[in-house]
């Protein structure tokens, strides 16, 4: 009894989780300023990717170049390198340009994007009602979607078919009871209201009335299915002729199809047979496509084909007959493959515009925006005929007014003046459509929206972790950058005296290996064979040879490699040479060949400068990073360190 006690409570023990770790728990400080686990994660993850384990040598190794990281910044401070007023004009210009539609790639089109990958999962089986708007008459408008609300009250599941026939006004489908089929997501464009209420109503309902600009819609949601997703096809085609007998084509499609039965590849008898002019030389390859692109016993024969390669019997579609071959097919691709399409998708669609006004109009609640009303009209009312005139000068209530509050920021007449004028051809454009007051209403509106969308990207730090973590990193970066630079880089190059000792010093680490001087000959045609100076150039100097054979049929260039570079066919002895190669369409040609080899000696600083900067560069960053260790104080907190890495 005792044991089974002892084995349940050591089983409750183990079931529970380990005392999660918080990002806010402070991982190490520097002098004092804390670093947090969130923020070692993320850089972390984000440097080393697929690679980061958080194995124990994974983590103590980035450890160490993060606290090096942390103590060059803390030092840029130090110097007053954070109030330098170019260097907050980069940061802030960084800032503008990230959180320039930051907003709306987060809450906007990664939502929508979601959504809709979410929806191509699956297809919808459904059918409709419309009914049409007859003019843009908003009295129109609410009589049709008065009459949809009161037909909805009256179509059921099981006489929607009837009552399509009887008041559809979609002749496309009226015939079939408002039949549809199934359909994939995205509808086309401006259906995404109808694609959302399909997809999130419940099989056999009947929903509506949902807008489109096509009218009202009453829709019956029949079934859904995992989604087809594309299928890749090729096809041979025999058309009908509009006025004669079938039979023909026909007959030929089916002679096509045995010489495929007896092997024939199918290449060559698209190429044989198929009167599609578009694909018969290209093996009769279509491409991909998925449901409702083609007509549907073609569109179903495709899809019915189950394996890469299979080919169907002849099936006959509106244009002719046709005998397909599965290529390939694919399904919903995972969402990060999709994303580029899907984003493009959504942004094209009105459902984007619908999403950011809805978004504005959250935020403005969200943010307790207020019009000041009394003064707004007051601004109004000082308005006059020159309102529109491009350079016109603006009315300036005295006292300048607040016309806006968002938040706790209040906006007066003189920024809402100042948005005007940025807008002056947009201002003058609304005097052929309105009022001065009505187009002020217009642009008040258009102004706000700016505002509301400025003040939420004020507090993007505040709502989204990953931009916070992207401006402490571009930050810190330039801070790093500037300090290295006045700490290390430039010493490196204009300390010549320390230059010249770290040489010096390290002498023996920078050396030529054997290297060959190589004369390259080029000849003209027209002038002497490859053979003549080659023969010739064996024992003489460039310039003998060239003067021998004049500068205007041999020309000559020289280079030194070292052993591992030599160009191919020469070896790094004197007199090897490469083949005379012929330049194909000047016709002349050329050769190569080793006139000295040079033995291995020491560089000089000259010969070597610019490895030599490099090197001592890391040494005075090493020095530097030394120093800052004994002048800031890193202390790292092991139990923190100890739950951060993976057993």
């Amino acid at each position: 009894m005792i044991k089974s006690i002892l084995g349940l409570a050591c089983a409750l023990f183990l079931s529970l989780p380990i005392a999660a770790q918080n990002d806010d728990d402070v991982l190490f400080t520097v002098d004092g300023s804390p670093v947090t686990v969130g923020e070692f994660r993320y850089i972390y993850t984000k440097t080393n990717g697929d690679s980061a384990d958080f194995s124990r040598a994974s983590v103590l190794e980035y450890l160490d170049l993060y606290e090096r990281f942390k103590l060059k910044v803390a030092r840029a401070r130090q110097m007053g390198l954070d109030t330098v007023a170019t260097l907050q004009q980069e940061l802030e210009g960084y800032r503008k340009q990230l959180a320039d539609n930051y907003l709306i790639d987060r809450e906007v089109t990664d939502q929508l994007v979601r959504d809709l990958y979410a929806r191509k999962q699956e297809d919808v089986d459904f059918s409709h009602i419309l009914l049409s708007i007859p003019s843009s008459d908003p009295a129109d408008t609410l009589a049709v979607y008065e009459r949809a609300r009161e037909l909805q009250q009256r179509i059921t599941a099981e006489n929607f078919a009837k009552m399509a026939t009887q008041l559809s006004q979609d002749t496309y489908s009226r015939s079939e009871g408002g039949r549809i089929g199934f359909v994939s997501a995205p509808l086309p464009r401006g259906m995404h209201r109808l694609e959302k209420a399909l997809y999130e109503a419940r099989t056999g309902a009947v929903i509506g009335p949902v807008r489109t600009p096509a009218g009202y819609h009453l829709a019956l949601k029949h079934a859904t299915r995992p989604a087809y997703g594309e299928v890749e096809i090729a096809h041979i085609l025999l058309r009908k002729d509009p006025e004669g007998d079938a039979a023909a084509a026909r007959a030929k499609a089916e002679e096509a199809r045995k010489a495929l039965d007896a092997g024939t590849p199918f290449a060559e008898v698209a190429a044989t047979y198929s009167e599609d002019d578009k694909t018969r030389n290209q093996g009769g390859y279509i491409g991909f496509f998925g449901i409702n692109r083609y007509d549907k016993d073609f569109e179903r024969a495709a899809f019915a084909l189950e394996q890469d390669g299979a080919v169907s019997p002849v099936i006959e579609s509106p244009v002719g007959f046709h005998i397909l071959k599965r290529v390939s097919r694919r399904g919903v691709q995972p969402l990060d493959d999709e994303r580029p399409l899907l984003e493009a998708t959504v942004r094209q669609d009105p459902r984007y515009a619908e999403a950011q006004r809805a978004l504005l109009e959250r935020l403005e609640k969200e943010y307790g925006t207020t019009t000041m009303d009394a003064n707004l009209e007051a601004y109004i009312a000082g308005l006059d005929s020159n309102f529109f005139q491009l350079d016109a000068a603006l009315n300036q209530p005295a006292g300048d007014p607040v016309l806006l509050t968002i938040g706790d920021r209040k906006l007066a007449s003189s920024d809402f003046n100042a948005y005007l004028m940025r807008n002056a051809r947009l201002r003058a454009s609304l005097e052929r459509r309105y009022t001065p007051a009505e187009a002020v209403d217009v642009l008040f509106e258009g102004w706000t929206d700016e505002q509301v969308k400025a003040y939420a990207e004020a507090q993007l730090e505040e709502k989204f972790p990953e931009f916070r973590a992207l401006m402490r990193e571009y930050r810190e970066g330039i801070l790093l950058f500037e300090a290295t630079k006045l700490e290390v880089w430039d010493k490196a190059s204009e300390d010549t005296l320390g230059l010249q000792r770290f040489f010096e010093a390290h002498r023996d680490d920078y050396r030529f290996g054997p290297r060959a001087r190589v004369i390259t000959y080029e000849i003209s045609s027209g002038g002497p064979t490859a053979a003549e100076v080659m023969d010739y150039a064996t024992g003489h100097d460039r310039e003998s040879v060239v003067e021998q054979f004049g500068p205007e049929t041999v020309a000559s260039g020289e280079s030194l490699y070292e052993a591992d570079r030599l160009p191919e066919g020469i070896k790094l002895e004197a007199g090897s040479r490469t083949a005379p190669e012929t330049d194909a369409t000047t016709g002349a040609q050329s050769f190569s060949i080793v006139a000295e080899v040079l033995p291995a000696r020491p560089k000089e600083l000259h010969e070597a400068r610019g490895y030599v900067i490099a090197d001592y560069q890391d040494q005075l960053e090493r020095e530097w990073v030394a120093s800052l260790r004994k002048e800031f104080t890193v202390q790292r907190n092991k139990k923190v360190l100890a739950k951060l890495i993976k057993p």
